[in-house]
Parts: C-alpha cells; structure tokens; sequence
C-alpha cells in the first residue's frame, strides 16, 4: 500500500500532458520539428514504448480523442471540396447560359446539396469568379428578389480595339489568363504548361467544351489565325514539342503591365507582388512609351516637310 501511495503522489506531482503532445520520453531525430498536428496523430505511438499508470493513460486516451475530435470538426468542409462544388456549379451555370435559360437558386441549391447550404455563398462566389474569369461573363439578377439568374457578356469585352473583340464573347475571356501564363514562364509557355493550366479550369485536350468546343482548335488554330498566339514547334526538342507565345495582335492590344495586373486581381494582390515580372513589365512600359514619342516625332516631322497645300479656288481671279 506504501509503495502505491507513493507511485501515485509522483503521478500527481508529474506535469500533465497538455492535449495532442507527446508524452516524456527519449527524444526523438526531429523533436520539434513536426508541427502540432503530426504531433497529435503519433503521440499514441511515440508514448507507447514506455510503461504508464493506469490514471496517466486514461487521461491521454481521452486527451487524443478530443484533439481528433477537435480536428475532424475542423475539417468538415475542405476547401478543395468547396472548389470542386463550384466546378459542378459553373458547369450547370454555362449549360443554363448555352441553352438560353434562367438560371434558378433553387436549382443551385439542389446542385449544391442540402449538407452544403450554409457554404452556398461561398460556393457561388468561386463559381462565378471563375465564370468571370475565363469566360468574361457576370452573373446578373433577371428581376430584383425574384431568385433567377443569368450570365451577360461582361461590359466592354466587346467594343472595337479591346482585346480578344474580334472573338465569340464568351471565348475571348480566356485570352487574358493564356497570356498571362506565357508571360509568368518566361514569355513562352510549353504546351504541357498550356495544357496544366487548362486542365484546373476544367478544360481538357480532346474533351468537347460547352464554350470552347474542341479546345485545342480553339488555342492551336482560332487564337493562332487571329494572331493572339504563335504556335511554334520547340527547336531541336526530342521527342517533338511546342511552345506558345504572344501573337502581335497581343503584343499590339495590350501589354504585359495589364496582363500582370490582370494576374495580380485574381491573386487578390498587386503587381508588385511578382517582383521579377514587375520590373519586366516596367521596362516594357518605358520602351512602348519611347517608341509611341517617336512615331510622334516622325509624323510631326513628315508633316513640316511636306505641308498640305490648300486646292485652289477655281473661281478667284488668277
């Protein structure tokens, strides 16, 4: 009985453990090292090696239990799975567009189930941020309060000298974030790249799309005929390979500062977040602003050298 008193009075004096940490022992290669999580998940086994009494163990039994408990709750709703319920939802929301029909809130929340209905604005906003995106439409009510929707055309895609005006409206929202990625790697961009960055929006090498069609007609042939993008093979690549870069409408319709900050506001930051590209694009906005003085020059120029003579009255006395 003496010595189980005295057993237990050094379990008292001992410092509890606090939930989730591993309890005094050997240390370990990377003691301290792994965050709180990973701490969590091995202290069972990372304690087990050593011998505890019976009140100690129970305490951390139920300790682990509430930190797993603690860390499920957390995880209920990962925000991958909220991305891939937007996915679902811009799918249904172009098929609605497509075929030229409302767009309902309740047969959002029917796609987006009842178990998410308290992240449907949150869902909703990563479907239409990425509707705006890509394909330059916005969402816009069809009467206020009456819970029905449709996609416009965003405002000033369309006009005259912007660009991508030329195109279909819906497609020409994709230029932007192509030019963007040639830009981000170096001013040409792999078709594997290309191809990468598509497949995050759902857009797949021989996978008809609802808004693109065939995708690879679409960014090898119809940017390329329109003079958006150069498609051009990869000198001495093996095995054979292309690469894209900017056409010279694109060169001539923007510039890469718009398509940094362009890349920047989807990125919630600013241009000068991309250090290295920011000063690219600095030194691209001080040689075009160079050159449109010299065209200045050169036409102020052709005009003194050769003014316009007024014609002649042909009824004024010779």
């Amino acid at each position: 009985m003496e010595t189980k008193d005295l057993g237990d009075a050094q379990a008292a004096a001992s410092p509890a453990p606090t939930s989730g940490s591993v309890p005094p022992g050997p240390p370990t290669a990377d003691a301290g090292q792994k965050p709180q999580g990973a701490e969590a998940t091995s202290s069972p086994v990372a304690g087990a090696s050593r011998p505890r009494s019976k009140a100690r163990g129970r305490r951390q039994v139920k300790e682990h239990k509430n930190s797993s408990q603690a860390s499920t709750s957390a995880k209920t709703t990962p925000p991958d799975l909220l991305a891939k319920k937007a996915g679902v939802l811009m799918h249904f929301m172009l098929e609605k567009f497509k075929m030229k029909e409302p767009i309902r809130k309740i047969d959002m929340l029917k796609i987006v189930r009842k178990m998410f209905k308290a992240q449907f604005p949150e869902i909703l906003k990563k479907a239409t941020d990425r509707i705006e995106l890509v394909f330059g439409l916005e969402l816009k009510e069809v009467k206020p309060n009456g819970y029905s929707y449709t996609l416009v055309s965003k405002e000033g895609l369309a006009k005259d000298g912007v660009l991508g005006s030329t195109l279909e409206v819906p497609k020409n929202g994709l230029l932007m974030p192509l030019l963007g990625v040639i830009f981000l790697n170096g001013n040409c961009a792999s078709e594997a790249e290309i191809w990468e960055f598509l497949n995050v929006l759902g857009i797949y090498d021989g996978k008809t799309h609802i808004i693109f069609g065939e995708p690879r007609k679409f960014i090898t042939e119809e940017l390329v005929q329109e003079k958006y993008l150069v498609y051009r093979q990869i000198p001495d690549s093996d095995p054979l390979s292309y690469e894209f870069v900017w056409g010279p409408r694109a060169h001539a319709e923007t510039s890469k500062m718009e398509v940094l900050e362009f890349v920047a506001k989807i990125n919630s930051t600013d241009p000068s977040a991309f250090p290295f590209h920011y000063e690219e694009a600095l030194r691209d906005e001080e040689e075009r602003a160079k050159a449109r003085s010299a065209g200045k020059a050169h036409a102020a120029a052709k005009a003194t050298a050769h003014p316009k003579v007024p014609p002649s009255d042909p009824s004024s006395p010779q």
